[in-house]
């Protein structure tokens, strides 16, 4: 029965009124937005600018490092920057973001024979990795507890590329890049993981292995680290990451079929 209300005596269908009311609950994307002449209604257009505004602070914001120390305590921190030495240089070439610029002494004298290396890095959001890089890293170290790790790296003006440099020099076997996407007309602090297993300068992003759209109303930290944790399993039994990588989410516990790995070059 489609839903009904009074108005001056009136019964109105809300359902034949806008039957786009309905779908919207299921889906974040734009639909039904009506017209008011021959452009959109007031509401529906200020809600756009005020997304596409938050979409371009998304990618100007800055990495709080000290911020992300405090919420990382008392795990070790080492901090490394990109050739890009800022934001705008980052933009405009993203390669620099994929070239450690800063930081190569602090990798070198913490590097050792580790199985898997964390970096948090800004990407193309800030604000993603501020909101949930540190609870995601949580999830994912409870489910790899035997696993030797390295410091965990905080790298800004960084490109998933500069996680391979990273773990060269720390000796790691695997890294995983922790990284804001590149934000939307409806989330702008959506976060991604890319999982390498021999990790180098210069790897094809066809070796890697993503989990993407963590966020609030996305993919949840438990179900991201649970496929995480299967594929650094997988990668370090197969040795490889990639194509060749492919999880029948069906079969994982905790796994719904509506959860897919991606990957994007934006990152």
């Amino acid at each position: 029965m489609s839903d009904e209300r009074a108005v001056d005596g009136h019964i109105i269908d809300e359902q034949a009124r806008d039957p786009f009311a309905r779908l919207r609950q299921f889906t974040r994307a734009r639909i039904g937005l009506g017209r008011t002449g021959d452009a959109l209604p007031t509401k529906e257009l200020l809600n756009f600018q005020a997304a596409a505004s938050q979409a371009r602070d998304a990618v100007h914001a800055a990495l709080d490092i000290d911020v992300l120390r405090k919420a990382l305590m008392p795990r070790k921190c080492i901090e490394v920057g990109s050739r890009a030495t800022n934001r705008q240089s980052y933009l405009l070439r993203p390669d620099w973001g994929r070239e450690l610029g800063a930081g190569e002494d602090a990798l070198d004298a913490a590097r050792g024979e580790y199985d898997l290396v964390f970096v948090i890095a800004d990407g193309l959001s800030a604000r993603a990795a501020m909101n949930h890089s540190v609870a995601m890293l949580d999830a994912c170290t409870a489910r790899l507890s035997d696993w030797s790790m390295a410091p965990i790296v905080l790298a800004t003006q960084a490109r998933v590329g500069l996680g391979d440099a990273i773990a060269q020099r720390l000796g790691a076997r695997m890294v995983a890049v922790l990284i804001g996407e590149r934000p939307g007309l409806s989330v702008a602090d959506s976060l991604g993981v890319y999982l390498t297993w021999a990790p180098q300068p210069g790897q094809a992003d066809s070796l890697r292995n993503c989990i993407s759209n963590i966020h609030t109303d996305g993919l949840s930290y438990e179900r991201a680290a649970t496929l995480l944790a299967w594929l650094a399993h997988e990668a370090r039994q197969r040795k490889l990451t990639g194509t060749a990588l492919k999880p029948d989410l069906s079969s994982q516990a905790g796994i719904s079929d509506e959860h897919s790995s991606r990957l994007e070059e934006n990152t």
